[in-house]
């Protein structure tokens, strides 16, 4: 799961990166059913959402303001921070979409009403400025998922290949110099490949990408007199976990003085079970992952992690010296840890693969449907002929057409940036990756085109971005074609970074015409908010990157960022030129057994009703702890915990309020890391080391130091 799915979807599970908020919406409406005040409310914000329909609209060159950026780089600054700190440990990316559309709110809207109160505003703040800062910000963090740090990117390096099941692989070390430029070459070609087709995916396929349109609501409502009072006091809770999560950070570094000293390495069910990697590792991050993830996420992972670390692992552990020699260390892909990876990869390729037909035969559906002029697909979102009960509505549609319209991108602009670009890219990509050739890179930028509509489509039908799907079939096609005398293994990588960019931003920015569709926001400021965060997440997420690269032994099995994806991409691409040839004993027979199983697991969940498919586990998500182990699943199911009980006690303050004590702690913990990094470049250690041993183990220490 990576955010990646950017937002993605466990990022390697696409589906928790893209976490929608429409049952938020829905949740909240049916709690204040009954409710006089907020109903009283609800209706107030409705009378204002009319009058904002027919509002004067500053153009589009007023709605991106200096403020506006001045904001988002800051908020750039800490989501690339938070982003980074989960793609390096265990690769869930719940959506940041409302934390930073709340965040921008409440920074943009102190500084009007400074400026309000000392009699110096020219400008007031608008639902127009505030979806361009969260466009913004949201395309900057979303390079921290897409430019593959903890995947395609950093698998290229020595570290994660003396890892792997290969024979003197090659690899290629980080260096900013190259990263930075190996994504702005790439970046942005998902944005020219899809502006051409704004208006049929939004106007007249009318597809609901709930994401972005649960985030304009949201954004919406900030901008009314009752939601302007809930932001605040989210913004007030969201800054008192902040704080706390910054604070348990700094309090929980005293005691890490090592990689296996502190509370993140506490025995919480016992010493057997911490071998197992089952524990609490006191994490407030993914707590609070875990309260904005649905339930059902967090309850596959735990499943996942007592499957493999709980029955599976320990059993194929018995059959050391007959399934594998017992001399391998316990790092070794010919052994154990063999089974733990290339098991993964296989449900993550099952589950990865039938969403893939599944969400591409729903698109193919979906544009026969338009071309017939007939919905022939349950659930399809696909315009029908006015009823009396639209009609009502009809003005305000009107306005938002008109409004999307108005400030077209021309068509020319599209193609022909894509075509220069695509021309550097090529010229360009070989001198990074000499074993990416260009005629490999041709190949691909003649199918993404294609390919980032399919996502895009997919995405809008489904709220599923399936990035890093459509980065896998690169490794295995390019890694393939290029083969092992001819660096298959880095070109497949590189290749599934050039593609994972392209689809991933393609949806990214389809995602926020829709959300600037229903916020009135012109698609230019759009566009060019999408292509500033881009630039600055192109610079940001390399230099955060280095921190961690410098400040951490980020990599290294057992390490507090242990990169787990980094192998999971590297074995891909090994797969990919190598065969099967490199799996241990049985082990091939298992991956058969989980890939079908991931897909029958799928199959279940479709067919029976949804009453009943919400109990069934997702393959991907179990699929992530095979390899890391199981202690971040309790942290997140702590966290899913946590929210049951507050629905329990007070479901509508729950639905408010959960959101942003989940951002809170999320946002605090991650902007420790900065600190702890500078801490650790300047070779400043913990006082203390806490750690815990057996009994057996003290008396023999203790044995040693009598005598």
């Amino acid at each position: 799961m990576e955010q990646n799915g950017r937002r993605r979807n466990g990022r390697e599970d696409d589906k928790v990166e893209n976490v929608s908020d429409v049952e938020l919406q829905r949740t909240n409406g049916r709690n204040n059913r009954g409710n006089p005040e907020a109903e009283e409310e609800k209706e107030g914000e409705l009378s204002v959402e009319k009058a904002f329909e027919r509002e004067e609209l500053p153009s589009w060159r007023n709605q991106l303001t200096i403020r506006a950026f001045v904001v988002s780089f800051v908020l750039s600054v800490l989501f690339c921070f938070i982003v980074m700190k989960l793609n390096l440990t265990a690769g869930i990316i719940p959506s940041l979409n409302v934390s930073a559309g709340l965040l921008g709110f409440f920074f943009v809207k102190t500084w009007t009403k400074f400026l309000e109160n000392s009699g110096y505003l020219k400008q007031p703040f608008t639902r127009q400025e505030n979806t361009v800062i969260q466009t913004c910000v949201v395309a900057s963090s979303g390079i921290a998922f897409s430019g593959g740090f903890g995947s395609y990117l950093f698998a290229l390096s020595e570290r994660i290949a003396k890892q792997s099941a290969e024979e003197n692989g090659e690899f290629k070390n980080p260096a900013l110099s190259w990263i930075i430029g190996f994504l702005f070459v790439v970046s942005f070609l998902g944005l020219f490949s899809v502006v051409p087709l704004r208006k049929i995916m939004i106007i007249d396929f009318k597809l609901t990408y709930p994401s972005g349109t649960a985030t304009a609501y949201l954004i919406n409502s900030f901008h009314t007199r009752q939601g302007a009072k809930l932001a605040k006091k989210q913004v007030k809770v969201l800054g008192k976990f902040f704080s706390f999560s910054f604070l348990w950070g700094f309090f929980q570094w005293f005691f890490a003085a090592e990689d296996t000293c502190g509370f993140a390495n506490f025995p919480t069910f016992g010493l057997k079970a911490y071998d197992n990697k089952f524990f609490f590792d006191f994490s407030a991050t993914y707590v609070g992952v875990g309260m904005i993830c649905p339930y059902i996420i967090n309850i596959s992972v735990l499943i996942g992690g007592i499957l493999s670390w709980g029955i599976m692992w320990p059993l194929i552990a018995n059959r050391k010296g007959d399934w594998y020699p017992k001399e391998l260390s316990p790092s070794s892909l010919h052994g154990l840890q063999g089974y733990r990876v290339f098991i993964s990869i296989a449900m993550i390729l099952g589950d990865g693969l039938y969403n893939f037909f599944k969400v591409l035969s729903r698109t193919l559906v979906g544009l026969y449907s338009q071309y017939k002029g007939t919905d022939l697909s349950r659930g399809l979102p696909v315009a029908d002929r006015p009823s009396p009960d639209t009609l009502k509505v009809s003005y305000d549609e009107q306005r938002r057409t008109e409004v999307f319209l108005k400030d077209q991108i021309p068509t020319w602009f599209a193609i022909g940036g894509y075509v220069i670009i695509a021309a550097i890219s090529t010229a360009t990509l070989p001198h990074i990756f000499h074993q990416l050739k260009w005629y490999y890179i041709i190949v691909i930028y003649i199918f993404a085109p294609v390919l980032a509509f399919c996502n895009a489509y997919g995405c809008g039908l489904t709220d599923w971005s399936l990035a890093s799907t459509y980065g896998k079939l690169a490794i295995f096609t390019i890694g393939a074609w290029a083969g092992a005398s001819h660096g298959g293994v880095i070109a497949g990588l590189a290749a599934c970074g050039v593609m994972m960019n392209i689809v991933s931003t393609a949806s990214d920015l389809m995602q926020d015409f829709k959300t600037g569709y229903l916020t009135l926001a012109s698609p230019r400021s759009m566009f060019v908010s999408q292509v500033i965060g881009t630039a600055i997440g192109c610079l940001i997420s390399p230099c955060v990157f280095w921190l961690f690269y410098k400040a951490f032994n980020i990599g290294l099995p057992g390490s507090q960022y242990a990169a787990p994806f980094a192998v999971v991409y590297r074995n891909m691409g090994i797969l990919a030129v190598d065969g099967f040839s490199t799996l241990p004993k049985n082990c091939l027979l298992l991956c058969y057994v989980f890939f079908g199983g991931a897909i029958l697991i799928n199959v279940i969940r479709d067919a029976i009703p949804k009453k009943w498919a919400r109990f069934i586990p997702l393959p991907m998500a179990m699929a992530i702890p095979f390899y890391l182990g199981s202690y971040f699943a309790i942290d997140m199911c702590v966290g899913s915990l946590i929210l049951f009980v507050w629905e329990k006690i007070n479901k509508a303050k729950a639905d408010a309020m959960g959101p942003a004590v989940a951002s809170g702690l999320i946002c605090g913990d991650g902007i420790w890391t900065l600190p702890s990094s500078i801490l650790a470049l300047a070779g400043v250690k913990a006082p203390i080391c806490m750690k815990f041993l057996s009994r057996a183990t003290n008396t023999r220490v203790d044995n040693f130091l009598g005598s």
